[in-house]
């Protein structure tokens, strides 16, 4: 966590940079000294505030997940409460599109993902990430399936979301939002006529 003083202006500086750093040369050799000179500052700054390279890449996957949360309220506070399936595909749609779907914001999420197997901070922040993604779902699902049905096809949703977002952060063409929507909601139609014969 940036220490409380530290200017706003340099914290959306320094994460860029963080992102920018890591697209370059990957989160091993993203040093300060690197993130610093992209971010036109010194490294006493980074160190002062983040307390070195783990404290500014904790800051920088806050950010992303801030965003990506706001993202996804954003989008379900302009659908109707009753319209569950919308919903999804707005949770869906978040996961895939604009800042979260970026070349840089992309790199970052990987790093992230690897990091956090072994760092019990970022471990934290990666199990808050899910649960908040299970919840939405979950909540969505409710509305059209049994209770214990819903918490399994938010499951099979979730996994799908990870696992295509994965793959498409790994191929050159980059992620495909449409694609990975009709992937998604062909699993969910699917599920949904099946419980319905239940």
């Amino acid at each position: 966590m940036p220490k409380v003083g530290m200017p706003d202006i340099r914290k959306p500086q320094l994460v860029n940079a963080t992102m920018a750093v890591i697209e370059r040369v990957g989160l091993h050799a993203a040093s300060i000294s690197l993130i610093s000179k992209e971010a036109g500052v010194s490294t006493g700054i980074i160190n002062h505030y983040f307390g070195g390279k783990h404290g500014l890449l904790e800051e920088t996957m806050r950010e992303i997940l801030r965003r990506l949360s706001m993202s996804v309220t954003t989008s379900l506070s302009q659908i109707p409460r009753n319209d569950h399936q919308a919903r999804i595909n707005a949770i869906i749609m978040s996961n895939f599109d604009g800042y979260q779907a970026e070349n840089k914001v992309a790199k970052t999420w990987l790093a992230f993902w690897s990091y956090a197997m072994h760092d019990a901070q970022l471990g934290r922040l990666q199990r808050v990430n899910e649960k908040r993604l299970l919840s939405h779902l979950k909540i969505e699902l409710k509305g059209l399936l049994p209770h214990s049905q819903a918490e399994l096809v938010a499951h099979g949703i979730a996994s799908l979301i990870d696992g295509i977002w994965l793959r498409g952060t790994l191929n050159p063409k980059g992620i495909d939002a449409n694609n990975a929507r009709m992937i998604i909601n062909d699993y969910l139609e699917k599920q949904l006529a099946f419980y319905s014969k239940l």
